[in-house]
């Protein structure tokens, strides 16, 4: 069965202006048993289990998206599958309400799923878990393993397979194991744009 269908017409809910800081989430590709809601709520947990305040908004689109959008702020052409926009400083300190924003490549997400073992939803929600700790400001490129292992622990209270950065071997987390030996999923580089 496919999980993730072609292009479609954006699909989007409004966002809640009555205080309770709600992310926005837009499906530009579908995925089978991950609804807007279900990413939302999944986004408020992470949100909440990082005291984090701000907003944090998730595209799910396309690899053509991702390609382009890493080319042009990262200089990388090529596509990936999770890249994170911090919100701009205004006045030399970041707007209160929103964090920044998380992209996803539907295409290279349903790819790793398949290679993984796993549903494409979790794929997503992996992404997802990846993408806002790098809003939260983590850097697993650079922090000596402070990110792997809020990965770590974060997905295993989440209920999530392995992480980004286990299975991509960017930073080794500490005291962590590696499970069966797999094919390596496709990724490229992550930080943030």
């Amino acid at each position: 069965m496919r999980e993730c269908a072609n292009e479609l017409p954006h699909r989007q809910r409004r966002p809640d202006f009555t205080g309770k800081r709600k992310s926005l989430v837009i499906f530009r590709k579908t995925i089978i048993a991950l609804t807007t809601s279900s990413l939302e709520r999944f986004v408020l947990r992470v949100r909440r289990l990082l005291n984090m305040r701000q907003r944090v908004n998730v595209l799910v689109g396309g690899s053509v998206e991702l390609r382009s959008l890493n080319r042009r702020f990262r200089g990388v052409d090529k596509a990936t599958d999770v890249l994170s926009f911090p919100s701009l400083p205004i006045g030399g300190r970041r707007p209160n309400s929103v964090a920044g924003e998380v992209v996803i490549s539907a295409d290279i997400a349903r790819e790793n799923a398949e290679t993984l073992g796993h549903s494409l939803a979790d794929e997503v929600r992996i992404l997802t878990l990846h993408g806002i700790l790098h809003l939260a400001g983590f850097d697993h490129e650079n922090d000596r393993g402070e990110m792997a292992e809020k990965e770590r622990r974060l997905r295993l209270r989440l209920g999530l397979e392995t992480g980004l950065i286990e299975r991509t071997g960017t930073v080794a987390a500490p005291g962590s194991v590696r499970g069966k030996s797999r094919k390596q999923p496709r990724s490229a580089s992550r930080r943030s744009a």
